[in-house]
């Protein structure tokens, strides 16, 4: 069975490439690269934010949609987490 966080970590990472691949932006992005660094902007953040949650299925919710959730991947990937697991054990 894979790892429940490195599929996620793949994905978020997918929709970060695709969001630069659309801006003409190359750029490598490991967990701990800043996304405003990669070459995000605040849309392109608020089209990873929708992109997240088709991705996961999910609406995040209002109190999870902040700066220090949408820094790197990895604190994506650490709120994306959260929500499943919570989602899950309700």
């Amino acid at each position: 069975m894979p790892n429940f966080d490195a599929d996620i970590r793949g994905r978020i990472i997918a929709l970060v490439d695709a969001i630069l691949l659309q801006n003409e932006i190359t750029a490598e992005v490991f967990p701990e690269t800043k996304l405003v660094d990669a070459g995000l902007t605040s849309v392109d953040m608020v089209s990873l934010m929708l992109g997240v949650e088709a991705e996961f299925d999910f609406t995040i919710p209002q109190d999870a949609i902040t700066p220090e959730n949408f820094l790197t991947v990895a604190t994506l990937e650490q709120m994306v987490s959260g929500q499943l697991r919570s989602a899950r054990a309700a």
